[in-house]
């Protein structure tokens, strides 16, 4: 039988394979994890080539080689953070934005008119307007 939490954590690894980012998600990443995805934000879709022609034109001490590249797109892709579409140099990323979740404004301000009007005293109300 399987517990509250288990059930709640089952809920949190799928919400992860549904994957996609929050901006706060990005302040909890790696240096290099953080620079390709500030990257791709700007992006969105990039080729691997474009990828690497991007990467050779920042300065010195920000770019990563052609394996650090690699090893962080394939880290970013496994943690569902980009999706991969094709193979090598003819892959291309793109970002996984996080679906957002909807409204709940509208829903909290009906209820609270519901409410008001619960409690409204039926006396108050003149129908013939006079």
């Amino acid at each position: 039988m399987a517990g509250v939490f288990d059930r709640l954590n089952k809920e949190i690894q799928d919400k992860k394979k549904e994957g996609g980012i929050t901006p706060l998600d990005l302040a909890g990443l790696p240096p290099a994890l953080r620079r390709i995805m500030r990257l791709m934000l700007r992006e969105l879709q990039a080729g691997y080539p474009r990828l690497c022609e991007i990467m050779d034109g920042m300065p010195e001490k920000d770019r990563l080689s052609r394996e650090e590249l690699q090893s962080t797109l394939t880290e970013l892709t496994e943690q569902y953070w980009l999706i991969r579409i094709g193979d090598g140099e003819k892959a291309i990323y793109k970002v996984n934005l996080r679906r957002r979740e909807g409204s709940t404004l509208m829903a909290g301000i009906w209820s609270a008119l519901d409410e008001k009007l619960k409690n409204k005293p039926e006396g108050n109300i003149n129908p013939e307007g006079s």
